[in-house]
């Protein structure tokens, strides 16, 4: 019943006008009541996204489903389940996407819908993210990006006309959100930040710089860098010997920067 409405309603939507057609005309083309319609639709606007309702569940049962593994790939794919609602229908993806372009209306309605898909991103992601640092805000940034990159893909897909799969749009698009959040340092899967070294023992903060990697300190270094160090030193011969002490996963122009400041140092 719920399918046949919607079908009833988009029918005349493009028939008539959006503002043109009532709730009575649409029972009437459907051939059932009043009572059945709003059953089903709290208003006309709704029969417009019939499908976004079991989406979202779907979405929140796939994110649930898979507690474990990089957040951000994670969500990635969650917002793939909308493109596969979308790919699935194009004709009517693409009328539909028309219509919200003329009415405005329903434009509002579609970013209420857009918001709820992101807010259920968000909340997955905070609860990944735990207490982390910033562990929130990361979660609701990332959560619009990889919103804000999907609909992009989407919506030069629709422009198109349906033409094709949007698959590769939405792919290259959420890619770029996966290399901005996962391999240049800005998050890690706990939500600490990639780049992030453990605080050093007390044995290790001698000539340590801030925290990040330390130089001229760890087995092998002597006080001094200018040779006379630890072992394998030609001591006394003037070279510069630099011994880097950071994180396995720190970025290597981290690691760099910190061996140009100790050179500078000198």
């Amino acid at each position: 019943m719920r399918e046949a409405l919607a079908e009833a309603a988009f029918q005349l939507f493009m028939e008539r006008g959006f503002e043109q057609t009532t709730v009575d005309d649409i029972v009437a083309r459907a051939g059932v009541g009043r009572r059945s319609f709003f059953r089903y639709f709290p208003s006309k606007d709704d029969a417009v996204f019939p499908d976004h309702e079991r989406c979202l569940a779907d979405m929140r049962t796939f994110l649930a489903d898979h507690p474990g593994g990089d957040p951000v790939a994670r969500v990635c794919d969650a917002a793939r389940l909308v493109l596969r609602l979308y790919a699935t229908n194009p004709e009517f993806s693409v009328q539909r996407y028309r219509l919200t372009r003329e009415v405005p209306g329903l434009r509002t309605y579609e970013l209420s819908v857009v918001r709820r898909y992101e807010v259920t991103l968000a909340s997955y992601l905070r609860g990944r993210y735990g207490t982390s640092r910033d562990g929130a805000l990361r979660a609701e940034m990332i959560a619009a990006a990889v919103v804000a990159a999907h609909n992009n893909g989407l919506r030069t897909w629709l422009r198109s006309g349906g033409e094709g799969h949007p698959d590769a749009e939405v792919d290259h698009a959420l890619d770029l959100v996966l290399r901005v959040w996962t391999e240049s340092g800005q998050v890690s899967w706990d939500g600490h930040p990639a780049d992030a070294a453990p605080a050093a023992r007390p044995d290790e903060r001698t000539g340590a710089d801030d925290g990040g990697t330390e130089s001229g300190t760890g087995p092998g270094a002597g006080g001094d860098r200018r040779g006379g160090g630890g072992p394998g030193s030609e001591g006394g011969d003037g070279d510069d010997v630099i011994v880097v002490v950071a994180k396995r996963n720190a970025p290597l122009w981290r690691v760099v920067q910190r061996i140009e400041s100790a050179l500078e140092d000198d």
